[in-house]
């Protein structure tokens, strides 16, 4: 009976799970109410921006503003999400506290004036920020504040998007290329839920996406081989367009290094653009978030899931004015440009193809993310949380595939790679995603 049960181990089972959920409470909850006040100004912002048009000529001096903030206040702050995954790796000198209001004002100021941002980025700094803050006042040493972190990801990811499961599984894969976390297990699912739970407790609301059911299918779609065919190309093409808009905006980023080097005077170039772009192609559907519209004829993430809703370029003009937005120094994220790119792009295939549209734009919605995060367990579990459980397997198909299309690339250089995803690739593993390209790129040039 001894050998069957060790009550010793369980105890110490029990105690540190314990533990992790009470630091998980007011991690979780700081998130929750952090992604909650940020979502509804994010909105309120929006709107603004929708009811007065004239703001959009003032990017440049909101870029302006966010650049001497950073400039002044922000260098240790602005590596953004790199510098939480830095610390998670390498516990050193913390995140520190002040990068939450930080990339908050940054964010708002972006989207208030026009920006090609998203929303990700932000939730994810301020609970990593507001983890760590909870950690250095527990006093928690290294090997624990690391997890915490990772909590803090967890619950700030799960709560902007209105997905804790895929929160939980975000924050142990975004780490580590082909590794997942395990250690944290309990903590980031403790966090991730309360954070949502937090956030929707607060009024808080997410966007509704839906895919129709085919009949007859039961509680999962019939298999139909030619619609995985279509699902595996699609995967393909959403990998490859992953990897060119993380590559693009890296470039991007380090031309205008070289070409202003005065770090606040870059968004206000950046501004500029995307204003000449705008009346270049004489419409406004690629500005901000791009989640919905007044104007009912808008290229909208919602409307991609429509038939007629997305014109045939529209991915390729998120993908500009996004790179353009954040290699220039704006605030906010990728991920819900990537959800635009894809879900645009998962409509022009369907189009060409012949697939269903909704099914389609969720399909490059979840696996563009997937490829250009490296995270196709957490992007899937998205799918199933966002669309529901029908065609789970379509989702694991499509953001499988674009993970190992999308190459050794990602938006977060700052990852390590565990698992090299070519075999006799002579990659070494552990190294962060920024070393990986330059040896990449350094092979390619023998």
């Amino acid at each position: 009976m001894k050998r069957l049960l060790n009550l010793s181990e369980h105890r110490e089972v029990l105690r540190q799970g314990c533990f992790w959920i009470l630091l998980a409470i007011p991690a979780g909850l700081l998130a929750g109410t952090a992604s909650a006040f940020f979502l509804w100004a994010l909105e309120w912002v929006t709107n603004l921006r929708f009811e007065h048009g004239w703001l959009l000529f003032l990017l440049p001096v909101g870029g302006l503003l966010i650049g001497l903030i950073y400039h002044h206040l922000g260098k240790d702050s602005e590596g953004g999400t790199n510098i939480l995954l830095d610390q998670i790796h390498q516990p050193g000198g913390g995140v520190p506290v002040k990068m939450a209001p930080l990339v908050l004002v940054g964010t708002l100021v972006t989207h208030l004036f026009g920006g090609s941002a998203g929303r990700e980025g932000t939730a994810v700094q301020m609970g990593g920020s507001l983890a760590g803050a909870c950690g250095k006042f527990f006093k928690l040493r290294p090997e624990n504040m690391r997890i915490l972190l990772m909590a803090g990801v967890a619950a700030g990811f799960g709560s902007v998007f209105g997905t804790p499961l895929a929160g939980a599984i975000f924050a142990m894969e975004v780490l580590v290329i082909g590794r997942i976390q395990y250690e944290a297990l309990i903590p980031v699912l403790a966090a991730s839920l309360i954070g949502d739970a937090t956030c929707s407790a607060w009024g808080i609301h997410h966007t509704s996406y839906r895919i129709a059911i085919n009949p007859g299918g039961g509680d999962r779609a019939v298999l139909d081989f030619r619609l995985l065919g279509l699902t595996v190309a699609g995967g393909a093409i959403f990998g490859l367009v992953s990897m060119f808009f993380s590559e693009f905006t890296h470039y991007l980023h380090q031309g205008w290094k070289k070409t202003i080097a005065f770090a606040p005077l870059r968004p206000v170039a950046g501004g500029l653009v995307v204003i000449a772009l705008t009346y270049l192609l004489g419409t406004r559907d690629y500005l901000g978030l791009g989640v919905h519209s007044p104007d009912p004829n808008a290229v909208t993430i919602l409307s991609a899931f429509t038939p007629g809703g997305a014109d045939t370029w529209s991915w390729w003009w998120k993908i500009l004015f996004t790179a353009v937005t954040l290699s220039t120094g704006f605030k906010g994220g990728e991920v819900t440009p990537l959800f635009f790119i894809g879900a645009t792009l998962g409509h022009t295939l369907a189009v060409l193809t012949g697939a269903p549209v909704d099914l389609f734009a969720g399909l490059g919605f979840i696996a563009v993310f997937a490829g250009a995060s490296n995270t196709p367990l957490a992007c899937t579990i998205m799918g199933v949380e966002l669309f529901g459980s029908h065609y789970a397997v379509y989702f694991a198909v499509a953001c499988f595939v674009a993970y190992y299309f999308s190459g050794h690339s990602g938006i977060y250089l700052s990852q390590r790679v565990g698992v090299s995803k070519r075999h006799h690739h002579g990659l070494k593993t552990d190294l962060p995603l920024r070393e990986a390209r330059e040896w990449k790129y350094q092979r390619a040039g023998k």
